[in-house]
């Protein structure tokens, strides 16, 4: 019996995914191990194995098709022995729904197909496009959100290729698709029909000025992630701000001291590593903003595990050292350089970017002087660190000149007092500028 592979669940929040690549072609046999695909979920690239052995017999979801459900047939594979030629697509699965919409419920798919009867009853002039028919007479094969989409653009499906399984037209053979209505013939039926709208050009809820030269591209599943979830921060987390002055002389000099021991090693610490050893240890000494709200609860963590924001081709993600406080400068350095290559090449595990206590985002190195970072929900605040420079200070009653940077901490106002978020960045400007505190 030809066993299915469905879109897996490559991370506990995901609920779609790109199939970026297919690295089998129908006819391949593969045994459990095997890499069968690329999927790119909403922060990396991740493999598909095979678990059982056979021939891949029908493959359902051509490569780069995105918005493809969690569950959705994708392939089809004949066990060994079966006829793969004789594999025919499941018909009674989330794969009759076009990839994009894959895995409705019974229940929808059953209004949707009523829907579509209703409006071809009330509507004769929309049927050429929704009950499209072939030169032969042989009724046009597409599902039935393909044919509600038809109908709403006045797309002739005699002229669309399809796709999906056994040649079926899907939703996303109808992107591009040109409208049929005005090389349509006008006849008693569609005279008195209004004229389809063109397909839009341009994106129809934001105005844009389309006479300067410019070129559109559909976002990837990592920005429309980065905008639902920082519209969502900004929306319904009330923020609030806290900025320090930081000397940074002491931590530069213990820096270049640690750097001259640690390079027969082959570690180089950044400043960033000592940043992150500071906000950890800043974090478990202040346990009131080591917290996640919840609504009618505090979720209060005896650990400080600090997500790193690093920027990508794709967009920004923030992989997480786990347990920063007790680490060692050295193995943090190590584990953040290798966590921000695999960044960088999608390649991150979902346990190395999901969860993470507090955030910390530097910007020092664009010469970025000061930012207000928004906070990474469900964390409760987030640093957000300048560049270091050469300032006039005040040093011991006498005006100087200091390497100083500027730090700035976000905060969820729900969960975090704003004495508290004081408390936090009045010790890591502490540690910072006693850095052997922090390593003692």
């Amino acid at each position: 019996m030809p066993i299915e592979l469905k879109m897996p669940a490559l991370s506990p929040t995901m609920e779609e995914g790109t199939l970026a690549k297919w690295l089998v072609k129908e006819g391949d046999s593969v045994k459990s191990g095997d890499l069968l695909a690329e999927i790119e979920t909403d922060k990396a690239t991740m493999e598909f194995e095979a678990v059982d052995e056979g021939t891949i017999a029908k493959i359902m979801v051509a490569e780069g098709t995105d918005g493809v459900k969690v569950g959705t047939v994708i392939a089809m594979l004949a066990e060994e022995g079966e006829d793969a030629g004789a594999v025919e697509a499941p018909t009674k699965t989330a794969s009759d729904a076009p990839p994009k919409a894959d895995s409705a419920p019974k229940a929808d798919a059953d209004a949707a197909r009523k829907d579509e009867v209703k409006a071809e009853k009330e509507s004769p002039a929309s049927q050429p496009a929704a009950v499209a028919k072939q030169d032969d007479g042989a009724r046009v094969k597409a599902s039935p959100l393909a044919r509600r989409i038809a109908a709403e653009k006045g797309v002739d499906l005699a002229s669309v290729e399809g796709s999906g399984p056994n040649g079926r037209i899907v939703k996303a053979d109808l992107e591009g698709a040109k409208s049929s209505a005005a090389k349509a013939p006008a006849t008693a039926s569609t005279a008195s029909a209004p004229e389809a709208a063109p397909a839009p050009t341009k994106p129809s809820a934001v105005w844009f000025d389309d006479s300067i030269p410019h070129e559109v591209s559909k976002l990837s599943n990592m920005r429309k992630t980065i905008a639902r979830r920082l519209t969502e921060a900004k929306q319904t987390v009330p923020h609030i701000y806290l900025t320090v002055d930081v000397r940074l002389d002491a931590l530069l000099k213990l820096r270049g001291e640690l750097n001259k021991g640690l390079e027969s090693r082959g570690v180089k610490l950044s400043v960033n590593d000592l940043l992150i050893k500071a906000l950890g240890v800043a974090l478990e000494a202040t346990p009131k903003c080591n917290v996640t709200f919840l609504g009618d609860q505090l979720v209060s963590y005896h650990r400080a595990d600090v997500s790193v924001a690093v920027s990508t081709p794709s967009g920004l993600i923030t992989p997480i050292i786990r347990d920063a406080a007790a680490k060692s400068l050295s193995k943090i350095s190590t584990e953040m350089k290798e966590l921000a290559g695999l960044a960088k090449d999608n390649k991150l595990k979902p346990e190395q970017y999901q969860g993470g206590t507090a955030s910390i985002s530097n910007m020092g190195m664009f010469g970025i002087k000061q930012f207000d970072a928004v906070i990474n929900p469900p964390q409760g605040m987030i640093l957000a660190v300048g560049a270091g420079e050469k300032r006039p200070f005040v040093i011991d009653d006498a005006l100087g000149v200091a390497t100083v940077m500027s730090a700035t901490g976000s905060f969820d106002h729900r969960a975090i007092d704003g004495a508290d978020g004081a408390q936090l960045m009045k010790l890591f400007r502490e540690l910072v500028e006693s850095p052997l505190a922090m390593i003692a």
